[in-house]
């Protein structure tokens, strides 16, 4: 955990460095490349989920409660 944490702090001491000083990227990024990047990651996230429900056969949240018995007790003889 504490490694985990220190990768945090410096992480955000590098973006609160670049904020002050000015990033490198050029300021206008999200208004030409924003809705391309957030249709994309949609179209991507819907692809990937459709093909996990549909055809990986996972059966999801099956509960075993009223569908199960208990085995007869074996006496030891």
């Amino acid at each position: 955990m504490y490694r985990f944490a220190k990768t945090v702090a410096i992480l955000g001491g590098r973006a609160g460095r670049q904020l002050r000083h000015g990033s490198t990227a050029p300021q206008d990024f999200h208004s030409k490349y924003g809705m391309g990047v957030l249709v994309s990651g949609s179209v991507f996230c819907t692809a990937v989920w459709g093909y996990v429900l549909t055809q990986t056969g996972i059966v999801w949240n099956m509960s075993p409660v009223k569908r199960m018995t208990p085995k007869p007790w074996k006496d030891a003889e």
